[in-house]
Order: C-alpha cells, then structure tokens, then sequence
C-alpha cells in the first residue's frame, strides 16, 4: 500500500510579518527544520495507514470471514488436548490391526471407509480442508457422524507440510488412505472405445481436466515409487453411489429436482446413442478400498532412499454392469413415487464420456474383490437417508 507525496520543498510557506535573514545558511537551515517537521509528520501518517492496514488484513485475523476458504495459515492446530485428540483417534484396538490417515475423510468415500476402519478396530485419523465445491454442511454432518464414531478429523490441508510432518510425529501410521481431491467427473480412460475398461488400457486420451489430473497423479505416484521405494496402490473409481453422497452427481440432483417437480436433462450421444455408466454402490467401493489396504506392501524406502523395488498398483473398482442412465431415472421414479419431467439433450462435448465400464478381473484376483449390491438395491437405500436426512425439504439440498 502506497501513497504519492508531493515534494515538501514545492509547499509554498505560510506569508506572515517577520521578515527573515537573507543568510544563504540561516535561510537553508529554516527550510531544513520546516522540511523536517512536515517530512516526520507525514512519515508518521504513512505508518500510521500502514498499522491500520495490517491489523484490518484478513491475513492477520485468526480466523477467516468463511471458514470453507482457509488458507493454509490459518487453520488452528496443535497443543497437548490436539495431539490427545489425534493419538486417540489413531490408537488400533484390535489385534493385527493398523493405523490409518485418511485424507478428504470429510467427503463421501472417505467417511464410509473411515467409519469401516474404525468398526473393525483399526485406527484411524482423518484429515479434511471442508472446501466449498459443494455444500460444507453435508461434510460437517459427515464429521459429526464419525465423531460419534471416535474418528477425529483434523482440519487441515493435505499442502500444510507443517501439518503433515505434525501428525506423523504425533502418529507412526503404517497406511495412509489419500481420498482427498478437488472432486469432478469424467473417467481416466478418457476417449478409450474398447469396453471394458482394463487397467491395462491406454489412459493416454483424457476427455476433460479433471481426469489428466487423474493421470498425471498416477504418473506422479510412478515416480515416487521408483525414486523413493514407497509402496503405492491406486484405485480407479467407477460413478460412486449411495447414502451420504456427493450432491453434484446425477443420482443425487435427480432425486432433488424430481422431488422438487423440477425438469432433469438425460443427455444422449450421437444419433440418440445410449449414455450409460457403471454405477458402483458405496459398500462395494469401501470392500475394495480396505482390501487395497490389507494386501500393501511396506515401502521399500525410508529417509529419500530406496533399498529395492517398492510395491505398485492400479485397480479398477466397479461393478461391472452399466447402466443408462434413463434407467437410472426409472428406477427413482419408483423409489420416489414421482413421475420424472424428462428434458433429453445432447451431451454435451466438455469433457464426459459417453458410457464408463470397469474390467474388475485383476482386483478380483488379487483383492477379493466381488461388487454384490445392485442399482436397484442400491438406489433404494440411497433415497431412504436421502428422504431422512433432509427432512421433507427442510434442510437445502445442495
């Protein structure tokens, strides 16, 4: 912050009756003393704009106006009852069980497979910034939820290295679960027309942004695991559904409009071709994301250096059994009693696919994996909380 001066010296003086010394020295030194007088007058200006400036900053503020925009300064953490906190909710009370930080454990998945840790006597810590891409107050009732559950989650963000090398020294975790993104749709296999999708297919072709930041996470994890010997699993995630869903997918905005009597868009492809998606239900996602977990391998590195080569991996987790999404629509039609007011449209070229389909094979082989729970079934659990949870309309859905 800045403000121009004029030059004091171009301040004409004030006229009065005493006439001064022509003395080239005494008639410089007066104009030294009145330059000076005014020179600390506004020095003192200057810094007194400055003070109010920095104290009015909402940098300085210990909290911010919207506590969903933090930034990574101002989250509060630390102190003895934290770091109680954090190694209680981290504490494993079962035999062979292990110790777990799951970031973005505010968020759908997360919160699902953080309570199924915590049921099963792992510990576990959860760690969320409550971002704002969607509604905040949905992922505070998920927090309370697990709150009930013994699962503390620290707010925080997963940039915060501060934060991180923290809670490491608080906990010697032996996995961490990394859900934490800026969420969005769209598939890695991006453009691929071979169905279905095997892990061993191109990912090359990207359709939107979000998903080469997919890709390039993948990438990334790659070279870590190379360098630095960390064992690393990836899971590729097929349009996850079900109870404490994320508000921006289809099946939850549908249910809203139609209950709301507002008209939905189902988009159709090419020459009225079908848009189908492999919905996969909330349960079987976490099955596969705790078995991911059981069958990791310890990293092969510890200080930045590699001893040998490290574990990596790349699962699909689906169910294997698209659906068009009209039929989707038919099925919470019934659920809700409701007739849909249907709007068809073209999809739209911004990056989603037409059609999504997971080659779950390696996952069942090597995890166990078997995805048991229908659409319809699914669905119909889903539109239970839904109904529970807002209330008749009485809470703002999303």
């Amino acid at each position: 912050m800045s403000k121009q001066m004029s030059h004091l010296d171009n301040i004409p003086s004030t006229p009065g009756k005493f006439k001064m010394d022509k003395s080239p020295y005494i008639h410089n030194r007066l104009r030294w003393h009145s330059s000076l007088a005014k020179l600390t007058f506004w020095s003192f200006m200057f810094l007194g704009l400055i003070l109010i400036f920095f104290f009015r900053s909402p940098s300085s503020n210990p909290l911010p106006q919207d506590p969903s925009r933090r930034s990574l300064r101002t989250y509060n953490w630390g102190g003895p009852a934290w770091e109680k906190r954090v190694r209680s909710s981290a504490r494993i009370r079962s035999r062979n069980g292990i110790s777990v930080l799951v970031t973005g454990a505010a968020g759908f998945v997360g919160t699902h497979v953080s309570a199924a840790l915590k049921r099963r006597g792992d510990g576990v810590l959860g760690l969320d910034n409550f971002n704002d891409y969607y509604d905040p107050s949905l992922k505070r009732a998920r927090q309370a939820l697990l709150e009930r559950s013994g699962v503390f989650i620290v707010e925080g963000d997963i940039n915060d290295s501060a934060l991180l090398r923290k809670l490491f020294e608080v906990v010697a975790f032996t996995h961490v679960m990394h859900l934490a993104a800026q969420a969005g749709v769209s598939s890695v296999y991006g453009l691929n027309t071979k169905v279905p999708f095997s892990e061993r297919d191109r990912t090359d072709q990207p359709a939107s942004l979000y998903a080469a930041t997919k890709k390039a996470g993948e990438e990334i994890a790659h070279t870590y695991n190379h360098i630095y010997g960390l064992s690393l699993t990836g899971l590729r995630f097929f349009t996850v559904y079900g109870p404490w869903g994320r508000p921006d997918m289809a099946y939850f905005f549908f249910t809203r409009d139609i209950l709301k009597g507002k008209s939905i868009s189902i988009f159709e492809a090419a020459n009225h071709g079908t848009v189908a998606r492999d919905f996969t239900y909330i349960d079987d996602i976490v099955k596969g994301c705790l078995a991911a977990l059981d069958t990791a391998e310890k990293s092969s590195g510890s200080g930045g250096k590699k001893k040998g080569p490290a574990q990596l991996r790349v699962f699909n987790l689906g169910n294997t059994s698209p659906v068009p999404v009209s039929d989707l629509v038919s099925i919470l039609e019934r659920l809700l009693k409701v007739n849909a007011k249907r709007n068809i449209m073209k999809l739209p070229r911004n990056g989603d696919v037409q059609f999504t389909h997971a080659n779950i094979s390696l996952a069942q082989r090597e995890l166990g994996y078997k995805p048991s729970t229908d659409l319809q079934t699914g669905l119909k659990k889903f539109v239970r909380w839904y109904l529970s949870y807002y209330s008749g309309g009485q809470k703002a859905a999303g």
